[in-house]
């Protein structure tokens, strides 16, 4: 199908955006120790701002709230001068910065993080995966169930590590409910078995990502404020059900976040086309849809048939620096470098080159 539609302009809340494309949320864990993104994050965030909504690697809103080594907060004086760079190299190019908040709840291990604490969920279910930690692979161990008079200190640390995002020059910031981390687990049946308002019904389920999102937004504002949710994908060890259940679980929540008129919904697309195609029905605002496997000249289907808005790039980012120019153009891409992908310096990072630079290697 055509790619014609990528090149058409959109206003999304408070950014006028020139195409239809976007930087997708990608870990890649090369923060300082103490969580602060260093110089390399501002060139790698800079290099690709040219695909116009950039959204940052997973973030934590707090010592908790890491899970992996090396990846980046916003909740210090130290986190927000970092990511002011990025934001500054971000916006030189001309793109706009929104900061994913990422709590990883129970995907997380005490030896990957600052207090060297047990790892907090909705219930005491460990993920049974194994981790990445500084002494090689190490099962994720059992959480602390979050106490229901605790969960309001959770909701704020994810408005405080928006406020210090605006602080910092980002343009909003996206809450991460997806892909097995804390607000996902809350959705799913098998990691949340509360019996309190926080568990048990779809709706009591759904509670702990509308009230997350609700302060948020009331915080920041509606219009810098995004969501990512991923329905029935099943990472961390997540089980949500059938597919009735999932679409059940996801349109009632979809609704629900629809009243907020959040600025735009990233939905992980794990391949429900019904289900897709009613959330594309109940959500008012911009949809950002990102399938697994796409080809390149797949990138704008969801787009084309009406299901999408926007559509983020992922390796193809990644590798990419110019992938808008080479998409135009139809020039050929650079590999990512799996090898590369976590930890690390600009190898796989930094150095992946442009359009320009491969001809200046060729001609030399």
């Amino acid at each position: 199908m055509s790619l014609d539609s990528l090149w058409q302009p959109i206003t999304v809340g408070r950014m006028d955006l020139p195409h239809r494309l976007a930087m997708a949320p990608m870990t890649r864990s090369r923060a300082n120790a103490d969580g602060t993104p260093g110089a390399l994050a501002a060139e790698y965030y800079g290099q690709r701002a040219s695909l116009g909504l950039i959204i940052s690697e997973g973030t934590q809103p707090s010592d908790d709230g890491q899970g992996y080594l090396n990846t980046p907060g916003i909740y210090t004086d130290a986190h927000i001068a970092g990511w002011r760079e990025t934001a500054d190299a971000i916006h030189a190019g001309g793109g706009y910065l929104f900061i994913q908040l990422m709590h990883v709840g129970r995907m997380s291990h005490p030896d990957n993080t600052p207090h060297h604490r047990q790892p907090v969920a909705p219930s005491a279910i460990a993920p049974g995966v194994d981790m990445f930690t500084p002494t090689g692979m190490q099962p994720a161990p059992e959480p602390r169930a979050i106490a229901t008079d605790e969960i309001a200190d959770v909701i704020a640390e994810f408005v405080t590590a928006a406020k210090a995002a605006v602080e910092a020059g980002a343009d909003g910031v996206e809450i991460h409910a997806a892909n097995g981390y804390v607000g996902h687990q809350f959705l799913a049946p098998n990691a949340n078995v509360r019996d309190d308002q926080y568990g048990g019904s779809v709706e009591n389920r759904a509670r702990f990502v509308i009230e997350v999102s609700k302060a948020v937004a009331d915080a920041i504002g509606a219009d810098r404020t995004g969501i990512r949710i991923s329905p029935g994908m099943p990472l961390g060890g997540l089980d949500e059900g059938s597919v009735e259940e999932v679409r059940e679980q996801y349109l009632y929540l979809v609704r629900e976040l629809a009243k907020l008129d959040l600025v735009y919904l990233n939905l992980h697309h794990g391949g429900d086309d019904v289900l897709l195609k009613e959330i594309r029905k109940a959500w008012p605002n911009t949809l950002l849809v990102l399938r697994y496997g796409r080809t390149r000249e797949q990138i704008a289907d969801e787009i084309n048939a009406g299901l999408a808005d926007i559509a983020p790039l992922g390796q193809f980012a990644l590798a990419n620096p110019d992938v808008v120019e080479r998409l135009k153009t139809g020039a050929p891409f650079n590999e990512a470098d799996p090898a590369t992908f976590y930890g690390g310096d600009e190898k796989g990072y930094t150095d992946y080159p442009t359009l320009d630079e491969s001809d200046d290697e060729a001609a030399a």
